[in-house]
């Protein structure tokens, strides 16, 4: 977003338009606004009340500037108050899912679904929140029903591309052993190849990747090994493709981690390694490049310059981002034969998070963390 939307010269118009804050997550500092206003997925908009400090509008996921401003035009009409049916009940589920209650807010953007004339300039957005509601309430299978039965009515759009790629991890997430999993991660495969087909849609680049990936995974599940590679293959084609144009570091930088994940599947990690070492040295700051190239350097068997790069990443990483390093640095040193200092690696990690606020440490990190650290232990 700060690299390819923000920057764009058609925003400036809403400069006076609201207060503008950037919160850093990984900041130890930052902690008190988390627990009022809590992230899940990277980035998150809010528009908050400037009286009564309740979120307006929580949106997760990246944004075009036209998707932007019909944030901002949701935001203050949800201040005004003088929304009407599907409207109200837009603001009703936005204001339900900022205060952090997905199932409720889900409800209220069906209703706003339901209550809205075919051609509803919202419908795309809406069903973006409702899946991602029904995302964080855990509703799986609900999700993935919910995209199947409303993406048709959605025109060809970003919104189309996200809700698709949503509902395509929420099928993914159902249990295997349920016989509708199949059924309805066929169904939203088939929606994400019309989405990739020609002509492209204009969206960000990251979203397009998103929906790759998420298709990826379901040729993956599938069982489909020729099929997961072919599909991985266009993904990584079209993100060196991507990566080419980008008009600086920064840029170029934002398709590092969608480049190694593509490169993974297809078992080629040499594919993007000098990509990544290139981000490391333009960008000196940022611990993302070494901890990648930690990772890429032990699927390659080099041992040493994993652990050199995990050490330069550990010098930058703050917060919970510091909680994956870590974690990774103890496959490397597994990989070496050196289970003791694995052992201790995960317990600093542990120790870490016990350091940390609540609001910034996720549940299921640190449950990660022991299990690993329990079955390294019982070896």
């Amino acid at each position: 977003m700060r690299a390819y939307v923000f920057t764009d010269k058609a925003l400036a118009r809403h400069a006076g338009r609201f207060v503008w804050l950037e919160i850093n997550t990984d900041l130890p500092k930052n902690a008190l606004f988390q627990e009022k206003y809590p992230v899940e997925n990277w980035p998150t908009f809010f528009i908050i009340d400037p009286k009564e400090e309740k979120a307006l509008v929580r949106f997760a996921g990246s944004a075009t500037v036209a998707q932007l401003e019909k944030l901002f035009e949701d935001g203050e009409r949800a201040w005004r108050g003088d929304g009407q049916g599907a409207e109200a009940a837009l603001a009703r589920g936005d204001a339900l899912y900022g205060a952090g209650k997905p199932a409720e807010a889900a409800e209220a953007f069906a209703q706003a679904l339901a209550q809205a004339p075919a051609d509803w300039s919202r419908r795309g957005r809406t069903l973006e929140s409702l899946l991602v509601a029904l995302w964080g309430a855990k509703q799986h299978e609900a999700c993935a029903r919910k995209a199947v039965e409303e993406l048709p009515r959605v025109p060809r759009s970003p919104s189309l591309a996200n809700a698709t790629t949503v509902g395509l991890f929420c099928a993914l997430s159902m249990p295997p052993e349920n016989p509708a999993s199949k059924e309805l991660l066929g169904a939203l495969e088939a929606t994400g190849r019309e989405v990739l087909a020609p002509p492209p849609i204009d969206m960000p680049a990251d979203d397009r990747s998103g929906l790759y990936e998420a298709m990826v995974e379901a040729r993956d599940v599938s069982g489909d090994e020729a099929g997961t590679k072919a599909l991985a293959h266009e993904w990584l084609t079209f993100l060196e493709g991507e990566a080419a144009k980008a008009p600086n570091p920064e840029a170029r930088t934002v398709f590092d981690s969608h480049r190694m994940s593509a490169s993974m599947v297809l078992g080629d990690p040499m594919r993007v390694v000098p990509a990544i070492e290139q981000s490391e040295r333009e960008l000196p700051g940022d611990y993302n490049p070494p901890a990648r190239l930690a990772n890429l350097y032990r699927m390659l068997g080099r041992l040493d310059d994993a652990l050199a790069a995990s050490d330069r990443a550990l010098s930058k990483v703050q917060g919970a981002r510091r909680l994956r390093v870590l974690s990774d640095r103890s496959a490397i040193q597994v990989a070496r034969g050196e289970k003791e200092a694995a052992v201790k690696t995960l317990e600093e990690a542990l120790a870490h998070a016990r350091s940390l606020p609540e609001a910034q440490v996720s549940k299921r990190q640190v449950e990660a963390l022991e299990k690993k650290l329990a079955e390294l232990k019982a070896k």
